[in-house]
């Protein structure tokens, strides 16, 4: 079934929720790696049916590419570096791949987890709020250490900690006193890659006007 319909394509096609954070840091990997893919804004609530013939999820992003479908952001993010391998976005020698693959399941596991309870709203937001803020700002001399999350080059962590970090508005995150201006930098840093620029969607960008 997955070939049937990605034979049909003969470009590398992500379909992307532009408001989405998963969907946004896998596209500030293609973006950072200069890929070219054919990027289709869908809508969560009414899949296009390549995504529904192949993502027994129905979530978004998926990718495909030839006859390989993929529907986990963090897969389709490993399986971008090792497909394009330069820049390389995890480190060369097995410790430190490990190692970074751990930052990356820390950062899903306590940060991306309390950005889906803010935006899924209720009682447990305003507390997923507090946690979010306390737990950023105590990671302000972590983000300060080094031009990028622990490592002096960019890597998968960063591409996934920079769309959590920019929706900080939108998620009614102001950042004040102890740690917020070494988090703000480290942010500052990424923000400015031109990959990250040409990461945004337009709704993207109009979470920071």
């Amino acid at each position: 079934m997955p070939a049937a319909v990605t034979n049909r394509r003969t470009v590398m096609t992500l379909f992307s929720d532009s408001a989405d954070i998963y969907s946004h840091r896998v596209r500030v990997v293609l973006a950072e790696k200069n890929i070219t893919v054919d990027i289709l804004d869908s809508d969560p609530l009414h899949l296009p049916e390549d995504v529904v013939e192949v993502n027994p999820y129905g979530t978004l992003p998926t990718l495909l590419d030839r006859d390989l479908a993929l529907y986990d952001s963090r897969i389709i993010m490993e399986y971008l570096d090792e497909r394009y391998p330069h820049p390389p976005l995890l480190p060369i020698d097995p410790v430190s791949r490990a190692n970074t693959r751990l930052y990356l399941h820390r950062v899903e596991k306590d940060w991306y987890s309390l950005v889906n309870g803010i935006e899924a709203g209720g009682k447990n937001a305003t507390k997923a709020r507090k946690e979010l803020t306390e737990t950023l700002l105590a990671s302000g001399p972590i983000m300060a250490s080094k031009p990028y999350f622990m490592s002096e080059e960019y890597s998968l962590v960063d591409a996934t900690i920079a769309p959590l970090l920019w929706r900080l508005p939108t998620l009614g995150i102001e950042l004040k006193g102890t740690g917020s201006a070494q988090v703000l930098g480290y942010a500052k840093r990424l923000f400015e890659r031109p990959g990250f620029a040409r990461s945004l969607t337009e709704a993207e960008k109009e979470m920071r006007m």
